[in-house]
């Protein structure tokens, strides 16, 4: 059992992500419906409570933002990007732009993911160690989300350069350190747009700028948020995924084996690794009324906090083992992903990503290593991820 008095949600990040997992579970066992009194926010820590709000749109809104503090559209500035609508306006948003993220136009990168992904493993292998994030685990979903954007080849060294400062900015929450590189993505995409509308290309930004959005042309500002959106939610939380990933084919060979005598097995595998990566630690939504959860109430308009990567170990829906490394794990659903109106639009691409990423990693690398004592997390509340994690290609 757990102690109580690990039950205080503590916002985490940087080194304070190597375990917030005893919190979690305090948190569901003693107090599921734990309210910070410090900033007047809740928090949720059980499976079906957490799926409960995620697909309650009407109670539970996007509209004020994700994150725990009060202010946070205000602050912005901007047009609310997709992640920040609620139905019926997210809904028509939400149907243009899955038009690009189909099983078959997903499908149709695996080449050219494979290529790239064989190139730098064989460079991790050549140099015999190295940091994996910066060598494969973060170049590869800036490459991903640069394609879907359709970034011209020559434009991507100054793409993958603003990504990096746009998500160290995000993470952080400080969004005035990153001004510089969201001023020079939002006028490249905005000349980009311009040049979209009578060249138009198969990218998302073709698909926005000659669509009707109930009636209407979907707005600059509404093309300049999804684009903003793909890059500060396509990039951190694969790179989560798959550094954890590293780190648990390393704490557990016998997890290893199994892949490495059936490599059929990854996908299944890549489904557990989601579980308890949980790369979106959580998010926030805004109570529309008062709701009442586990007999108590969470007043109208309070931030409450969907804690995903407790409700992926909660024991109440995956039993005692909840907390162990098991690829071979039945898991009838995780929320890694989130649910329901706001399940993630990326996710057969992230998927996509990690299976190759993986197949590639094992089949070149077969006794591969990654040093997570040593490896650093990046800084910001809701995403859990190695900034740096060193990697040998042949472990002793």
């Amino acid at each position: 059992m757990s102690d109580r008095s690990d039950a205080v949600f503590v916002p985490r990040g940087a080194d304070s992500w190597r375990d917030p997992f005893t919190m979690y579970r305090a948190l569901r066992d003693h107090d599921p419906v734990h309210h910070v009194v410090d900033g007047d926010y809740w928090a949720l820590s059980r499976f079906q409570n957490i799926y409960a709000a995620a697909t309650d749109a009407a109670t539970f809104s996007s509209a004020k933002g994700l994150t725990f503090a009060y202010g946070e559209m205000e602050e912005m500035g901007l047009e609310a990007p997709i992640v920040m609508m609620d139905p019926p306006a997210h809904t028509a948003l939400r149907k243009l732009v899955s038009k690009r993220f189909t099983p078959q136009q997903v499908a149709a990168i695996e080449p050219m993911l494979r290529e790239f992904v064989v190139e730098r493993v064989e460079k991790l292998r050549e140099m015999g160690e190295g940091d994996v994030i910066a060598e494969l685990l973060k170049p590869l979903p800036s490459m991903v989300v640069a394609h879907f954007l359709g970034v011209p080849t020559e434009d991507r060294s100054r793409f993958d350069k603003w990504t990096e400062g746009i998500v160290a900015a995000n993470a952080s929450g400080d969004f005035t350190s990153g001004a510089q590189a969201v001023g020079d993505l939002l006028g490249y995409f905005g000349a980009l747009i311009e040049k979209r509308r009578s060249a138009p290309g198969e990218d998302m930004i073709s698909t926005l700028v000659h669509a009707d959005l109930e009636g209407e042309p979907v707005s600059m500002a509404k093309m300049l948020g999804f684009a903003f959106t793909m890059v500060t939610g396509g990039n951190d939380t694969t790179t989560g995924l798959l550094g954890g990933a590293c780190e648990f084919l390393t704490r557990h060979p016998d997890q290893r084996k199994l892949l490495l005598d059936d490599p059929s097995r990854i996908r299944g595998a890549l489904e557990e690794f989601l579980r308890l990566t949980s790369p979106v630690q959580g998010l926030a939504r805004t109570t529309t009324r008062d709701v009442e959860v586990e007999g108590h109430t969470i007043p109208a308009d309070k931030k409450v906090m969907l804690l995903y990567a407790s409700a992926n170990r909660d024991e109440r829906e995956y039993g005692p083992t909840a907390g162990d490394c098991d690829i071979t794990r039945k898991a009838r659903r995780h929320l890694s992903f989130s649910y329901g109106p706001h399940h993630c639009i990326g996710a057969a691409a992230a998927r996509l990503q990690g299976r190759i990423a993986l197949e590639e990693l094992l089949a070149r690398c077969p006794r591969f290593g990654v040093d997570w004592e040593r490896g650093r997390f990046a800084s910001g509340h809701f995403v859990r991820r190695y900034e740096s994690l060193p990697f040998v290609a042949e472990a002793g």
